[in-house]
Parts: structure tokens; C-alpha cells; sequence
């Protein structure tokens, strides 16, 4: 294995930045739904930019130290690899699903106090209100990210998962396109088919309500794989790595573009390969990203790293009753920076408490159940050992 990867097996920070990728998500919903307008921390799709991107950099992170005991040039490997992925997302998604199907008629009613006040176009009773078997099923085998109509079709804010799920779907040629022509040609390659196939959208005028179609959001990913890429190198490149990923972190497909939303995305791919790469940093430059690395991985940026992927999928569902009570309540008398604070009050703690239940009752026993299942493959196939799940 690469000594420079093994050197840096233990990436401090990457815990701080899923919960700071979670924490985003929340509060910028918490200012949305309050009508307060707050520059950066009003876009939460920002923050889920920070989920992609970390999880382009995992992917390529873990693939890389199993590469010797799991070599990507055999299918078993694949096969290993989407099962801990599954196992990883749909046991707390399924359930999920399930609370936010059965209180669909709830959270509908109270989005739509919060869309009057706000004096906001209503959201579509079908994403609160389709309890259909076309797209229960959809979503139970992660297809709805790739249909324009089941793709915003829950109260949960799940794209994000359909387009995760395609990214995995399409890792394993991603890896072996990367290792048999280098990771430049191959983000610039994958980048240019993502453009093309977002061009082609639009002449049929296919538009998606959110950017769950991975075309959308392919260079986002590129851009956290390109920096891990770094950390597999004999001869690392870290400049020329972090140029192409600013690049692809400015191409304006997905959810919108803007001057702000450019610059933010810029300054997340800088501060990302500061923060993960900062070995290869000079001087008080890398000391201080060093100390902030570091900060980032322990107390408790470490829980709410843990628990971000469970922050993300509850927030809604207790955001949104929780902002139409206030807002029934109160109406007018608050300003929205009051009633963005309380609403913030009350909503943290709840979806912290629930995210530390579910994980443990939940994600935990997920996540065993799949090394089980790799543990069972692996005795069927002696020569592969089993690795742990993530």
C-alpha cells in the first residue's frame, strides 16, 4: 500500500464536517421556514454540497486502503462494496419512510401554514400526500432519484439519497476508469458525459425538482474524490488535484448558481483540502489547519458526526410542525430572527435526541446486520477476507 496513504489512515476532521454538512442542513431549513434571510446559512443545499463532496472523498479513502485484501478488478469486490453501502443507508431510511408517509397529512397541513404566512407558492400536496404503491416501491429500492416525478416525492428531504445510491451504483467503473487512466483524464472525462447528459435533459425538457439525477451532481463528487485521489499517489500532485476539483466545484448544474453560491462552493474545496491534506501544507499554514483538523475529530463534533446522517433524514419531520405552531401562535408578534431562534430552541435538541435513539436502535444494528452478511459471503468465497462495514 501507498505510505503516503498510510501515513494519513486517520482523517481527523472528517467527522467535524458531517456535522457541520448536517447542522447547515438544519439551520438552513430552520431560516426558511421562519422567513428569516440569512446569507449562506439561509442555503442548505450548500451544506449538502459538503455531504457529497465527503462522500466522494470516503469512497475513494476506503477504497484505497482495501485495496490489497479487496483489488476492484474482481466483481466480489463490487459486491462487498454495495452491500455496506446498503446497509449503511436503508435500514434508517426505511423507517424513516415509514413515519413520513403516515404523518404526511400532518406535515402537509403545517407546511402549508408556514407557506401562507410566508406568503410562499404551496408545496405540492402529492410530495406530502402519495402514499402509492409505484412510489413506496420506488423508494424502497432507491429508483425515484431518477424519475423527475418521484424524485421530490416525500416529506424527507431523501433525493439526496437516490443520488447517493447512483453514485454508488456507479463507483466501481469510476475506480477502475481512475486506475487505468489517472484521476485527470478521468475527472474531466466523467465531468464532460455529466454535461453532456445534462445538455441532453434540457433539449427534451426533462427538469428535475431537485438535482437527484447524478449527471446534476457528478462534479461535486469528482471534486471530494480527486482530493482522496491525492492521498493514493507515490508522487502526490495536491496542487494540480485541488485546481481541477475548484474547476469542477464552479460548473453550474444542480440546484441553482449564482455569484455567492460560486464562491461558497469554491471556498468549501479550498477549506476541504486544507483540512483533510494539510500534511502537505507549508509552514503555520499546515499547523493551523493541523490544529483545526484535529479540533474537528474530537468531543463532540465527534456525536454529531455520528449522528449526521440521522439529523439529516428527522429534521423535517419535527421542523415543520414545530415552525407551524409557532407561526400559528405567535404570527406577526415575533420578528423572524425571534422566531428563527425559537424554533431553533426547540427543534436542536428533539432531532439530536431522536438521531442518539435511532442510531443506537436503528443505524447500529444495521450496519451489524451487514457485516453479518458480508461475514456469511466471505465463507462462500475463502479467498476474499471479510473487511468490517463503514
Amino acid at each position: 500500500m501507498n505510505s503516503s496513504l498510510t501515513e494519513s489512515s486517520r482523517i481527523e476532521c472528517l467527522d467535524g464536517l458531517r456535522a457541520a454538512a448536517a447542522l447547515w442542513v438544519l439551520v438552513g431549513h430552520c431560516l426558511l421556514l421562519t422567513g428569516w434571510h440569512v446569507p449562506v446559512l439561509g442555503d442548505p443545499a450548500l451544506g449538502v454540497d459538503l455531504f457529497i463532496m465527503l462522500s466522494g472523498f470516503l469512497m475513494v479513502f476506503h477504497y484505497q486502503l482495501r485495496q490489497d485484501k479487496e483489488p476492484w478488478q474482481r466483481p466480489e469486490t463490487w459486491l462487498k462494496f454495495w452491500t455496506r453501502r446498503y446497509f449503511r443507508i436503508a435500514p434508517l431510511f426505511y423507517v424513516m419512510l415509514f413515519f413520513a408517509l403516515a404523518l404526511g397529512p400532518y406535515l402537509y397541513e403545517s407546511r402549508t401554514v408556514i407557506d401562507a404566512f410566508l406568503q410562499r407558492p404551496p408545496q405540492a400536496p402529492e410530495r406530502f400526500l402519495d402514499s402509492s404503491l409505484k412510489n413506496i416501491v420506488a423508494h424502497l429500492t432507491f429508483l425515484f432519484g431518477l424519475s423527475p416525478n418521484l424524485a421530490y416525492r416525500t416529506p424527507l428531504p431523501d433525493w439526496s439519497l437516490g443520488l447517493e445510491m447512483q453514485f454508488y451504483a456507479a463507483f466501481p467503473a469510476l475506480m477502475l476508469l481512475a486506475r487505468r487512466f489517472g484521476w485527470v483524464w478521468t475527472a474531466l472525462v466523467v465531468a464532460a458525459l455529466g454535461a453532456l447528459a445534462v445538455v441532453v435533459l434540457k433539449l427534451m425538457s426533462v427538469h428535475f425538482p431537485m438535482p437527484s439525477f447524478l449527471p446534476l451532481k457528478i462534479q461535486v463528487f469528482l471534486c471530494g474524490m480527486l482530493l482522496a485521489g491525492v492521498l493514493g499517489q507515490s508522487q502526490p500532485r495536491p496542487l494540480l488535484h485541488l485546481a481541477l476539483a475548484m474547476a469542477l466545484a464552479a460548473i453550474p448544474f444542480g440546484d441553482g448558481y449564482g455569484l455567492e453560491k460560486f464562491l461558497i462552493r469554491e471556498a468549501l474545496v479550498l477549506g476541504f483540502f486544507a483540512l483533510v491534506l494539510y500534511r502537505m501544507l507549508p509552514g503555520a499554514a499546515g499547523a493551523v489547519a493541523r490544529k483545526v483538523a484535529v479540533a474537528l475529530g474530537g468531543g463532540i463534533f465527534h456525536v454529531l458526526g455520528e449522528l449526521s446522517y440521522s439529523i439529516y433524514l428527522i429534521h423535517l419531520l419535527v421542523l415543520q410542525p414545530v415552525a407551524a405552531f409557532v407561526i400559528a401562535r405567535y404570527g406577526d408578534d415575533l420578528g423572524a430572527p425571534l422566531r428563527f431562534a425559537i424554533v431553533l430552541a426547540v427543534v436542536l435538541p428533539v432531532v439530536c435526541l431522536l438521531s442518539f435513539v435511532t442510531y443506537r436502535l436503528v443505524e447500529m444494528p444495521g450496519q451489524q446486520l451487514g457485516r453479518v452478511v458480508l461475514r456469511r459471503f466471505a465463507r462462500k468465497k475463502p479467498a476474499l477476507e471479510p473487511s468490517p462495514a463503514e
